[in-house]
């Protein structure tokens, strides 16, 4: 096992951050975390509520998908919302601003910084809320200036304050990833939050390898244990380490998912519903690609198996890029061919909820090549149709059998659900 190694491997490169006229230019992804199932989660989340009043369970900060609203050309909130019913979003990058202070990026200091607290107010207006991520790859992190988990916990604890935050994200990577010290802080400071802040939602987010994490993932596993910590979830980036497909995202969960058990003592089930997934959309880092179906792929599969969160990075990029599809690697389109925010409604449904029946203007109409429901007229469901919405135990007939709906769907064909798909074989009618 990785871990037994007694020099660590070099990590693979993880998503480059960048500011200013850099920033269209890099790619990066993620995750936030949550302790909650799939689609069933709306009944045993925890409860929070906004500073405009609306009570958000914990499965929307599990979806909350990555924003920078500082960087990467940054799409409106509020729009984005309103085209997906996505509620929550993972806001980007606590970093230090020199002498243990919290800066976004490392030279926003949270005391001046007026671009954050409108677009906080704005989503919270809207019924919805954010969660703040900690780290990122790159730059100083508060876990390498703060000297002490008590220190570093009450330089995170102002940014909890500054903004209400009732979920946060410690996106553990490069270079405090390989910082023993600095992770020591970090799992402290997380522990330490999560102790003095009741309710608060804490996700660690870390790199993902076709092994599930690397030597270092582990080592930050083993700190928690010698902690005595448990977060909402452990979430992992399978991308940028020889991925091809949602098949290999969902082996490295599976993976993952017996890394924890023998790390904690959990069975498989207990580990499953303390894992998550942050994938990033279209082309990555090392030029990987994920498409939609490879985020259904992992949606299935993170419903399926009650995984704890499923998010990615990010919403800056969830849109296609303009002239030649694929530019290249960009922080601020995908370089696939999608229509707007269509990587987010993976988010809404993990989330448990529905979104607008009405799609955003770029999207394209419905075909009238699906293919065609049961003919045989001894089906007493309705035929299967391929532009209405389903829900959870809404049944349908297709192909000579009758069908169930296990959660939200739109335009999945029920005969290619697959084991994990959304649709449920009831037998032939």
């Amino acid at each position: 096992m990785e871990r037994a190694r007694i020099t660590p491997p070099t990590p693979s490169r993880r998503r480059p951050r960048a500011r200013g006229p850099l920033a269209a230019l890099l790619g990066l992804g993620l995750l936030a975390g949550g302790s909650l199932t799939a689609l069933t989660l709306g009944s045993s989340a925890t409860a929070a509520t906004t500073a405009a009043g609306t009570a958000l369970g914990s499965n929307w900060y599990a979806s909350a998908p990555y924003l920078m609203p500082e960087d990467n050309s940054p799409p409106d909130a509020a729009a984005v919302m309103d085209a997906t019913g996505q509620k929550a979003f993972q806001l980007a990058f606590i970093l230090d601003g020199g002498s243990c202070r919290p800066a976004w990026g490392g030279t926003s200091a949270i005391t001046t910084d007026t671009t954050m607290p409108a677009v906080i107010q704005t989503i919270r207006s809207k019924g919805g809320d954010v969660s703040v991520s900690f780290g990122g790859y790159g730059g100083t992190k508060l876990g390498q200036t703060c000297g002490t988990p008590e220190a570093t916990a009450a330089g995170y604890q102002k940014v909890v304050d500054k903004y209400q935050l009732k979920a946060v994200d410690f996106d553990l990577e490069e270079p405090e990833y390989e910082n023993t010290a600095a992770i020591h802080n970090e799992i402290g400071a997380a522990r330490l939050l999560q102790q003095n802040n009741p309710g608060l939602y804490v996700s660690i987010t870390t790199a993902g390898t076709t092994s599930g994490t690397g030597w270092f993932g582990q080592q930050m596993l083993d700190e928690a244990k010698s902690q005595g910590f448990t977060p909402n979830n452990y979430s992992i980036m399978p991308f940028d380490g020889g991925f091809s497909g949602g098949a290999a995202q969902t082996d490295a969960l599976v993976k993952f998912n017996a890394l924890l058990q023998s790390t904690f003592g959990w069975n498989e089930a207990t580990a499953y519903a303390h894992e998550g997934v942050s994938m990033m959309n279209g082309r990555t880092d090392s030029a990987e690609y994920f498409r939609q179906a490879d985020f259904q792929t992992v949606l299935d599969f993170a419903t399926a198996h009650g995984l704890a969160r499923y998010t990615f990075w990010s919403v800056n990029r969830d849109r296609q890029c303009t002239g030649a599809v694929d530019p290249g690697l960009s922080g601020s389109c995908s370089s696939v061919a999608q229509s707007d925010w269509d990587f987010t409604k993976y988010t809404v449904r993990f989330a448990g909820a529905t979104p607008p029946t009405t799609a955003p203007p770029t999207s394209p109409p419905p075909t009238s090549s699906s293919p065609s429901p049961s003919s045989s007229g001894s089906c007493t469901a309705a035929p299967w149709d391929s532009t209405k919405v389903y829900t959870a135990g809404n049944t349908v007939s297709y192909g000579g059998h009758q069908w169930h709906a296990k959660w939200w769907t739109l335009n999945e064909n029920p005969s290619a659900s697959g084991q994990w798909g959304v649709w449920a074989d009831d037998g032939p009618c």
